[in-house]
C-alpha cells in the first residue's frame, strides 16, 4: 500500500521506476503497477484528505507523486533522496537491515554525559561510517549519549541541518539511511545511546513541497525561521508524531532533541509536545528501554519537564541556556546582549542551585519579566547544561570557540564547571581537547538568490548587533565549511592533550562519586566570595553534598580550608593539601570530598 495526504488535490498519481528517477517524461497511465520502466498509478481518495493505491515498492525503487497536473515531487514521508530533495524518492525497507543490538537495554539520562556532534565536520570524511571509527574516543572520554545534529534532507551538500525539508530522510552525503542504521547499531555495541536532533518548528527554504500536498504550514503565521507549522491540522500533528516514532522504532534511536519548541504555535487542548511524549512513553514500554525527549526552549518554563500528573508535558529534559550564559560570563567577562544580566553577582550561584537565573525576574534583553521557577522536587538532571554548544559557538560572528579566546587554565575551569554541574552535562565536539578550529555558520545553497540572501542577511544581522562585518565569514564559501572541520591531529599535542586528560578524569570522577549525579537540589550549595569584583574575576565555593568545588578566576592564589574527612579529589593545576588547606592557584579549580575508595 502506498499513500499520501493531499486534501486539496483533485487528482494524485504515483510515478515509479525509471520515469520517476528521470523526473518526468512520457509514461503509461494505468491503474495497475504494470511495467516499472515508466508507470503512473492513479491513487484513489480514501477520506480525510488521504489518497491510496494498492502498490508495493521494492527496496531502492524510485518513485514520486504528481499532484493534479504538477511536476513530480518527492514523497513527504520519503526515507531516502539519492539525487537530492528536488528529485524522486527511493523506497527503503528498514526491515532489511541486520541489527545486532537485540541485547541493548538503553541508557537512562539521569547519569548521562551527552556529546553533541555535526556529522559533516566531525571527521575529515563527514560521513556516518567515518564517525563509527571515532566511537572508541567517545567511550574513553566517558560519554553515554551521542547527540547528532539534524540529518534530514536539505538542499545542497553541507549545512548545519536546520534547513531540512524532508524530515523522514537521512542526508545522502552522510551515507543515507543504511549508514545511519549502521551507526546506531555500532554505537549500541559500544555502549553508547544515540539522540537525534529534530526540527518540527519550520521547514527550509529550498525543496519544501509540502504546501503543494496540503496545509502543512499555517497561513499568515511566521516564526524566526519561516512559516509556522500548522498544528491545528490533525494530519500534520500525526506527521510529526509518526516521524518521532520512526527514529525511535525503525532506526533504534534512544531519544530526540526537539529544536526550538518555543516556536511551536499550538492552540489545541493537548499540546503537540505532550502528545508526542505520550506516544514515546507508550513505545518505550513496548520496546523495554528508556526513550528520551529533550526540548530546546528559551521559555524557562518547567511545564515542559513536569510529569503529566502535575499538569506538565512529561518530556525527559530541557536545555538550560541560563547555565551557559552564567558560565560564559564568569569565564570571559563578556556582557553584551543577552549576557548583560548574567554579570550579576549571584548569576552562577543561582543557576547552580536553582537551575534558571530568569525564573520570573526581569530580563533586560527581552525588556520584560521572564521564566518560572523550577520546583525544588524536580531532579536536577532534567536540565541539560553546557559551556559550549553548536548555537552558542556558531551564532557568534566568527564562530569562535572558548579555546580561541581563553587560556588553557580557564578552559580547564570550564571543564570542571561543566562536569561537576547539577544538570546533565553536554559537550560540543572538540571541546574535550580545546579544539582550535572554529565552528562557523555554513550553507551550500545551489540557488544563487538564496545564497545571496543568506550571505546578506547574516552580515546585516551582526552589523545590527555591533559586530565588525569583516569578521563574518561568507556562509556560502566552501572554505567556511572546511575551516569548521575538527583537526584530530591536535588531540595528542600540548595543551590539547592536557585538556583531554582532564575531561577524562572529570568524567571518571563523576561516575565514581554519587554526589555528582545526585538529583536532589536540596543537596546543592553555592557562594560567590567576590560579589563586587568584575564578573570574570571572582571566586566560588560550590557544593554537591559532601563534594565541594572551589573555583578561582582571580589573578591571585587562594587558600581553601580542607575539612576533616576531606581529600583533594582533583585539581586543574598541581597542588596539595598542606597545613589543613589547599592552595587554589590563579585561574584554576579544585574538587574536594571524602577520599575515594
Amino acid at each position: 500500500m502506498i499513500e499520501v495526504w493531499a486534501p486539496r488535490a483533485q487528482r494524485v498519481r504515483v510515478r515509479t521506476g525509471t520515469a520517476a528517477a528521470a523526473g518526468g517524461g512520457a509514461v503509461e497511465a494505468t491503474s495497475t503497477p504494470g511495467s516499472r520502466a515508466g508507470t503512473e498509478v492513479e491513487l484513489a481518495r480514501a477520506g480525510d484528505g488521504w489518497w491510496r493505491a494498492d502498490l508495493t515498492l521494492a527496496d531502492g525503487e524510485r518513485y514520486g507523486f504528481v499532484v493534479d497536473e504538477g511536476e513530480l515531487r518527492p514523497d513527504p514521508r520519503s526515507r531516502r533522496q539519492p539525487d537530492g530533495v528536488h528529485a524522486a524518492s527511493a523506497a527503503v525497507d528498514t526491515a532489511r537491515f541486520a541489527w545486532t543490538d537485540d541485547a541493548w537495554t538503553g541508557r537512562q539520562l539521569a547519569d548521562g554525559l551527552i556529546y553533541e556532534l555535526h556529522l559533516g565536520t566531525f571527521t575529515p570524511e563527514g560521513t556516518l561510517d567515518a564517525a563509527i571509527d571515532k566511537l572508541p574516543h567517545l567511550v574513553e572520554l566517558g560519554v553515554s549519549h551521542i547527540e547528532l545534529l539534524p540529518v534530514n534532507g536539505f538542499n545542497g551538500t553541507w549545512n548545519w541541518g536546520y534547513d531540512g525539508v524532508l524530515w523522514y530522510t537521512v542526508h545522502e552525503a552522510y551515507g543515507g539511511p543504511a549508514a545511519y542504521a549502521r551507526f546506531v547499531d555500532a554505537a549500541h555495541a559500544a555502549g553508547l545511546a544515540v539522540l537525534q536532533d529534530v526540527v518540527y518548528n519550520h521547514l527550509g527554504p529550498s525543496g519544501n513541497y509540502l504546501p503543494e500536498f496540503g496545509p502543512y504550514l499555517r497561513e499568515g503565521s511566521r516564526n524566526t525561521w519561516g512559516d509556522s507549522v500548522n498544528l491545528d491540522e490533525p494530519a500534520v500533528r500525526a506527521y510529526i508524531v509518526e516521524n518521532a516514532l520512526q527514529w525511535l522504532r525503525d532506526f533504534h534511536v534512544d531519544g530526540l532533541r526537539l529544536d526550538a519548541v518555543h516556536a511551536l504555535h499550538d492552540e489545541q487542548p493537548v499540546h503537540i509536545l505532550q502528545e508526542m511524549a505520550e506516544a514515546v512513553d507508550a513505545l518505550s514500554a513496548h520496546v523495554g528501554r528508556p526513550l528520551t525527549l529533550i526540548a530546546e526552549s528559551d521559555m524557562n518554563d518547567p511545564t515542559l519537564i513536569l510529569p503529566r500528573e502535575a499538569a506538565g508535558y512529561g518530556l525527559t529534559a530541557q536545555w538550560s541556556d541560563d547555565w551557559h550564559h552564567a558560565v560564559h560570563v564568569a569565564l570571559t567577562g563578556e556582557t553584551v546582549g543577552y549576557y548583560a544580566d548574567f554579570a550579576a553577582s549571584d548569576a552562577l550561584s543561582k543557576v547552580w542551585t536553582r537551575g534558571f537565573f530568569h525564573d520570573g525576574t526581569y530580563s533586560s534583553f527581552r525588556g520584560r519579566t521572564h521564566g518560572h521557577p523550577v520546583p525544588t522536587q524536580t531532579p536536577t538532571w532534567r536540565l541539560v547544561t553546557f559551556a559550549q554548544d553548536h548555537d552558542q559557538i556558531g551564532n557568534r560572528a566568527a564562530g569562535d570557540r572558548l579555546s580561541q579566546t581563553l587560556s588553557a587554565d580557564r578552559l580547564a575551569v570550564a571543564a570542571v564547571l561543566t562536569l561537576t554541574a547539577p544538570g546533565t552535562p553536554m559537550l560540543f565536539m572538540g571541546e574535550e581537547w580545546a579544539a582550535s578550529t572554529p565552528w562557523q555558520f555554513f550553507t551550500s545553497h545551489p540557488e544563487d538568490w538564496l545564497g545571496d540572501a543568506v550571505r546578506t542577511g547574516r552580515t546585516a544581522e551582526f552589523a545590527e548587533m555591533g559586530w565588525d562585518e569583516s569578521l563574518v565569514p561568507d556562509p556560502q564559501d566552501p572554505a567556511t565549511f572546511e575551516r569548521s572541520r575538527l583537526d584530530w591531529s591536535e588531540v595528542a599535542r600540548g595543551d590539547h592533550a592536557r585538556i583531554l586528560a582532564l575531561y577524562r578524569d572529570l568524567a571518571r570522577l563523576r561516575a565514581e562519586r554519587p554526589e555528582l549525579t545526585d538529583p536532589a537540589s536540596a543537596h546543592l550549595s553555592a557562594e560567590d566570595l567576590d560579589p563586587d569584583a568584575a564578573p570574570d574575576a571572582r571566586r566560588f565555593l560550590l557544593g554537591r553534598g559532601a563534594v565541594r568545588i572551589a573555583v578561582n578566576l582571580t589573578a591571585e592564589p587562594w587558600d581553601v580550608a580542607v575539612d576533616a574527612g576531606e581529600a583533594l579529589l582533583l585539581s586543574t593545576v598541581a597542588t596539595a593539601v598542606e597545613g589543613g588547606a589547599v592552595r587554589v592557584a590563579a585561574e584554576s579549580a579544585v574538587v574536594l570530598g571524602p577520599p575515594l575508595g
